[in-house]
């Protein structure tokens, strides 16, 4: 508790002359001054449940009866000169007339009570702190539930609409995009590129591929990544609803109708819009898609009124569109509006080199949810390089949980768990380090193929293991144990 030792204090004469007169000496100046005091006291002081004033030392210069009683004191004279906190403890008065700053509200709790009050510093006419005053607004938090339960309520309804919000955000990275194989780095390096421009991307691809993980990569690294990623997956849609969840619905527009709804583009607004498999619109709906993206403007189905967008396009789709525009099953006006900056996705058997640290990238994110993490040894690599993956990226992860899911209890995946999962004239488990032919073994070569991708990223870093890492698509832990194998087997 602070004490007033120390401390001079005024006669008892003069602090009843002053505190007859007026709280503080003093004329008016900047800020909350005498004037203001003068005429707003007698209303304050009506209204709240008890008010004081200090001195610019914290010495209380005037308190009502209203407070005293509060207070438990029965003589005002009893406690005026004293230091604030020798009567008050918890006071915050020492902190305004130090700070000059109010506390406009705050609950002081003073035996067992818990009292709203509101603090004010006072000015002199050079702007200097006088002193301060203090109201009591509620001597009791009762009447102010309402206040507090709409708060909370405001409070729920925001927490709402920022998890609202972190859903419409990208949840991948360029790293999620993973391998280091020539043909996976060109893709981050023009992902980096189309990140930095505002200009519609194309994404070309094989289904399976990682055409949305590339597009929430290149929104996040982007200047809109605060805003919303809004996916849209074309071929899902029935043609009759594709103008609705595009462009929105005003009231009325049709039976039902009864209240505006804001299409993908309306929500998207700031942000970025993903048209997924779009070589499956129709041509009359690619007509209106065309219209937007040259006008940036849309007009609500039903609607008579034109509303302004602000979306940044990346469509996708793993069909031929060149091909389509030769048959007229493209428009030719909307696929160069679309292809601005194009990306054409590997399909995995293009990439093999990278199976090995995508298996580790997706048991990881595999243990990352629900599961312990297992591990995969290069042989069982070596059986999934034998098959072509017409499915791609997604087919992998597939047999990955399949083989987890029929091995519960299994932490290192090995041949004889994947070779049930792989189509048999594909799976040939690798017979040891070469045949009778001299020809090395598949396992040999993804290990070494491995070995490589590892090289090139740590170059590629400039010998950074967390970068490369995160190039690779692996935590550090994985690549720190990756390279502490290639050191023993270097040494063997």
């Amino acid at each position: 508790m602070a004490s007033g030792a120390g401390m001079p204090r005024q006669s008892g004469e003069d602090i009843r002359r002053m505190s007859i007169e007026r709280p503080f000496p003093g004329g008016s100046g900047n800020g909350l001054t005498m004037d203001v005091v003068s005429a707003l006291f007698p209303v304050f002081e009506q209204a709240s449940a008890g008010a004081i004033a200090v001195d610019r030392r914290g010495y209380i210069t005037w308190i009502n009866g209203s407070y005293c009683r509060l207070l438990g004191v029965e003589d005002p004279e009893t406690v005026i000169g004293k230091y604030i906190r020798e009567v008050i403890p918890p006071s915050r008065m020492p902190e305004v007339v130090r700070t000059g700053r109010p506390i406009l509200l705050d609950i002081m709790e003073y035996r067992n009570q818990q009292l709203v009050v509101m603090r004010l510093p006072v000015y002199d006419d050079a702007g200097t702190v006088i002193g301060a005053v203090a109201f009591v607004l509620y001597d009791d938090v009762e009447p102010l539930t309402p206040l507090v339960s709409k708060f909370r309520r405001l409070q729920q309804d925001l927490a709402a609409a920022r998890q609202a919000l972190a859903r419409r955000r990208a949840r991948y990275e360029l790293s999620d995009f993973v391998g280091a194989s020539p043909q996976a780095l060109e893709v981050k390096r023009t992902a980096r590129l189309a990140a930095a421009r505002a200009t519609p991307v194309l994404l070309l691809g094989e289904t399976g591929t990682g055409k949305e993980v590339l597009a929430q990569a290149i929104h996040a690294t982007s200047q809109r990544a605060e805003q919303p990623f809004i996916a849209v997956n074309v071929a899902a849609i029935p043609e009759n609803l594709l103008e609705a969840e595009f462009f929105g619905v005003a009231p009325g527009a049709y039976t039902g109708a009864d209240r505006r709804r804001e299409g993908k583009f309306q929500v998207a607004d700031g942000g970025t819009l993903f048209l997924d498999e779009v070589g499956d619109m129709p041509l009359p709906m690619q007509a209106k898609l065309l219209r937007v993206l040259q006008e940036r403007e849309v007009e609500p189905l039903g609607s008579n009124q034109m509303k302004p967008v602000n979306v940044r396009i990346i469509a996708a789709t793993s069909r031929d569109l060149e091909a389509m525009v030769a048959e007229g099953g493209f428009r030719s006006d909307l696929y160069y509006r679309l292809n601005v900056l194009q990306i054409r996705l590997p399909p995995l058997r293009q990439r093999l080199v990278d199976l090995g640290v995508l298996c580790e990238a997706i048991l990881e994110d595999i243990a990352f949810h629900d599961e312990p993490r297992a591990e995969i040894t290069p042989e069982a690599v070596a059986v999934l390089s034998h098959h072509d993956w017409p499915g791609n990226v997604r087919e992998l992860r597939n047999t990955l949980e399949q083989a987890l899911a029929l091995n519960e209890h299994t932490r290192i995946l090995d041949v004889e768990h994947l070779l049930p999962l792989v189509p048999r004239d594909m799976a040939s488990p690798p017979g040891g380090r070469t045949n009778k032919g001299g020809v090395r073994s598949l396992a040999e070569i993804v290990t070494d193929a491995e070995r490589e991708a590892i090289h090139q990223a740590l170059e590629h870093t400039g010998g950074n293991k967390a970068r490369a890492a995160r190039l690779l698509g692996i935590s550090r832990s994985v690549l720190y144990e990756k390279l502490g194998r290639m050191s023993e087997n270097s040494d063997t």
